[in-house]
């Protein structure tokens, strides 16, 4: 009989104590990295009142775990569910989108992986190709659980090989990519953009590939709010439009 893959542990940043919980994010870390990694930004959509996951997961691991994975983590959950993902978490989270009978109410994907490799011959280089933000080059450094040279190594075959129905996922979808990404290009996540029904893709003037904890992770995160606020809402219209007087 064979045994149960072993699901990966979460972090969780849940909303502070009397805030009524507006939504919840399940988030798959990218190559080298755990669920620890995205702390500030659980902390600061935890402050608008969106509880926060982020799993302990390696861009190996099993498709069919982190489905049930998934399912343990949102059985429970208050208000639109989305699964969000870096890196090569945004392949598993588009995955788990397309195969879930219970899919999510939408996904945010932030620095696709790239379907090939992006050697780095120095930590320095490594640093330079994931962000520009020295305070998270700092906790990049001194994380003993962070594994360096990942994005030297290309995505699993299984995510590669696997041709997802993206023109069959008609969730909304936010894809968050920087325009300076030296691991994936640009124009990648223009045509993963281009064959989701209901995509929104976010350019990050400068951004590298770690978006999510780059140079601008506040105004990042600022926007990933503002989707979910529209998400909520019926009609999913911007909640603040901007007018151009005179």
């Amino acid at each position: 009989m064979t045994e149960p893959t072993t699901l990966p542990t979460v972090r969780s940043w849940p909303p502070a104590d009397g805030l009524h919980q507006r939504g919840t994010i399940l988030l798959f870390p990218g190559r080298g990295e755990h669920g620890g990694v995205y702390e500030r930004l659980g902390r600061r959509l935890a402050a608008d009142a969106y509880a926060v996951h982020a799993a302990d997961s390696t861009p190996g691991d099993d498709l069919g775990a982190l489905t049930r994975l998934a399912d343990e983590v949102t059985a429970t959950a208050t208000g639109p569910i989305v699964l969000a993902g870096s890196d090569t978490g945004a392949l598993q989270a588009l995955a788990l989108a397309a195969a879930r009978s219970r899919p999510p109410d939408g996904v945010i994907i932030a620095g696709l992986a790239a379907f090939g490799t992006t050697p780095q011959s120095s930590w320095d280089e490594e640093l330079e190709a994931r962000t520009a933000c020295p305070t998270h080059r700092r906790r990049l450094t001194d994380d003993g659980r962070f594994v360096r040279g990942s994005l030297s190594a290309p995505p699993p075959a299984a995510l590669l090989s696997a041709e997802l129905p993206l023109d069959r996922i008609g969730l909304p979808v936010l894809l968050l990519h920087g325009d300076a990404d030296p691991v994936t290009p640009p124009a990648t996540a223009r045509s993963i953009a281009a064959r989701l029904p209901a995509a929104e893709l976010a350019v990050v003037r400068g951004g590298r590939h770690d978006v999510l904890n780059d140079i601008d992770h506040r105004s990042v995160a600022a926007h990933v709010v503002q989707w979910l606020e529209r998400l909520r809402s019926p009609d999913r219209a911007p909640v603040v439009v901007v007018e151009t007087l005179g």
